[in-house]
């Protein structure tokens, strides 16, 4: 077996591998001389070279916004990076639904919301509302999707309660709000609901949300995991097959040609 061959990369900025990145930040000090010169020496202790501060405005009130350029040493071999990757075969809208009435011959029923404190629904209303999202039509508006969009600030133990009830094949869960991690921990929590209410393996279950990857997802718990920009079909194509591999209609593991996710 011939050697893997490395592939070694530095960040770019104006030159390739000048290993030149752009950091920002907010600290907790008056925008001043002073404060664009702990900028500075922040970026330098954390292992960054050639710093300069590009940029400093008012944030708040004793608070400054930075924009940093700085270089930095750290070479990464990306031939060595092992993500998993979700590669789902595209069909069109129609094509899917005729998959869907020739093959599980039944509405496929997804529940959905944003949940726990989080009051933003722009993502579930992108998958599930019936417009959809960048010309792609959302889960509403398939003839052979049941899909239940239960906004906001949804209860996660509540959402797996209504989605069990509703004999769910999926339930997508969105996470907006990501500060302090609130994001993991909800999510964290909504896996916990899951297993105790018994559809943890049972029905195929997807995170979304800005901060959001298919190998997060997985690391969490989920099945899969759709980041910024997701269309609709994306996610319709994936919780097809999943319940074709339930019903024993495909490989469970079943890899698609198309676009990872």
């Amino acid at each position: 077996m011939s050697p893997r061959e490395r592939q070694l990369i530095r960040p770019y900025g104006d030159r390739r591998d000048d290993g030149v990145m752009q950091l920002s930040f907010t600290l907790p000090v008056p925008a001043s001389e002073k404060a664009k010169e702990a900028a500075r020496l922040l970026v330098k202790k954390l292992g960054f070279t050639d710093v300069k501060v590009a940029a400093m405005e008012r944030a708040a009130d004793a608070y400054s916004f930075f924009i940093v350029y700085a270089r930095s040493t750290v070479v990464l071999d990306y031939a060595d990076i092992d993500v998993p990757e979700l590669v789902i075969k595209k069909r069109g809208f129609d094509e899917l639904n005729a998959l869907i009435e020739e093959q599980i011959a039944r509405k496929v029923v997804v529940f959905g919301a944003c949940t726990g404190s989080d009051t933003h629904t722009v993502g579930i209303d992108a998958i599930l509302n019936m417009k959809g999202f960048a010309g792609d039509y959302g889960l509403e508006r398939y003839p052979w999707f049941e899909a239940h969009n239960l906004g906001s600030q949804m209860p996660n133990g509540e959402l797996v309660r209504r989605a069990k009830e509703g004999r769910a094949d999926a339930i997508l869960v969105s996470q907006v709000v990501t500060q302090r991690d609130v994001h993991l921990e909800n999510s964290r929590q909504f896996i916990e609901e899951a297993k105790k209410q018994g559809v943890f393996g049972q029905v195929t279950l997807l995170l979304g949300g800005p901060r959001v990857d298919h190998k997060l997802a997985i690391e969490l718990g989920f099945d899969a995991g759709f980041g910024p920009g997701t269309k609709p079909s994306n996610v319709a194509n994936f919780v097809v097959h999943q319940v074709m591999q339930r019903m024993g209609k495909e490989a469970k593991g079943t890899r698609y040609e198309g676009e990872p996710t």
